[in-house]
């Protein structure tokens, strides 16, 4: 059941550093693009008669850190997997920069800068911290088996490169010291700022994060939100964020969007939200209004 208190959470403000090779990379990323965010129009999504998704409709702008919320089995991680091409959509459209994505296979629509997290980390355990970031990028010339025989000296170029800006994004995420170890000794909180980094490392205009609080101890969900507000601030990221924590979800997130029965049911600031008799009738259910 949600919790609508907000009093642990320390306050989350984004901390200064030297991050001036990634801001720098980021930089050149977005100003080739023109920026219209993600738009979503009266999505639905059917499972064998199971109506998952029911004609969800909302936009998330550029530069926000845009809450998703609802009870389980709203249709929130449905939805991250119709954004990101895992499964289409039944009807409805989904456009990103203004551009029809809805219809487009998961490699592309990575390509057009959206990555997303998982509410289960998905490392790869026996490669270490440096390695899972430096696989991410698509397309390397060692990929190919000619061009890694006939080009070796580009090969090493280019994984030099990845390397040093794989642990650039370490250092800012913190995890520079653990580079070395292999990602499956890592506790649930680091493999969620792995998977944070690994996002990162595809240099996204969007960031889908599925449950990032889940399983973090505070200390390191402090850390974490830390990091998407700096994300946001230093390299012009956006971020919707799916979490149960209300805690993080009112200190971090604005808008918020709630979800319920597959359908989106309000949108607003923290405060809004958290008043509105519908996302209260959502979570604490019916007849809430009238007994209390």
């Amino acid at each position: 059941m949600a919790n609508f208190r907000t009093g642990s959470l320390q306050s989350i403000s984004p901390k200064k550093g030297n991050n001036s090779s990634i801001k720098a990379s980021f930089s050149s990323l977005m100003s080739n693009t023109i920026h219209k965010g993600l738009e979503i129009t009266e999505v639905v999504k059917d499972f064998d008669g199971l109506r998952a998704v029911n004609g969800a409709s909302f936009k998330v702008n550029i530069g926000t850190i845009t809450g998703l919320i609802g009870p389980n089995g709203a249709g929130k991680t449905t939805l991250f997997n119709l954004i990101t091409g895992f499964v289409p959509c039944t009807t409805g459209t989904i456009l990103f920069n203004g551009e029809r994505i809805d219809r487009l296979p998961p490699h592309l629509i990575a390509g057009k800068g959206i990555s997303r997290t998982f509410q289960i980390p998905r490392e790869l355990p026996k490669m270490t911290v440096l390695e899972n970031l430096m696989v991410v990028p698509s397309g390397q010339i060692g990929e190919n088996l000619l061009k890694a025989w006939l080009l070796p000296w580009a090969v090493s170029h280019q994984e030099k490169d990845l390397q040093e800006k794989a642990l650039e994004i370490l250092k800012y995420t913190n995890l520079f010291d653990l580079r070395d170890e292999y990602a499956g000794n890592l506790s649930t909180g680091q493999k969620k700022l792995l998977e944070f980094s690994r996002a990162l490392m595809s240099e996204p205009q969007l960031v889908l994060l599925d449950e990032p609080a889940a399983g973090v101890n505070p200390s390191l969900m402090n850390e974490l939100a830390d990091h998407i507000v700096r994300a946001v601030d230093d390299l012009g990221v956006t971020f919707l964020v799916i979490e149960h924590d209300m805690n993080l979800v009112m200190r971090l997130c604005d808008p918020i969007i709630v979800m319920s029965d597959g359908a989106t049911i309000a949108e607003g600031s923290p405060e809004l939200i958290q008043q509105d008799p519908k996302v209260l009738e959502a979570y604490l259910g019916y007849g809430h209004n009238e007994r209390t």
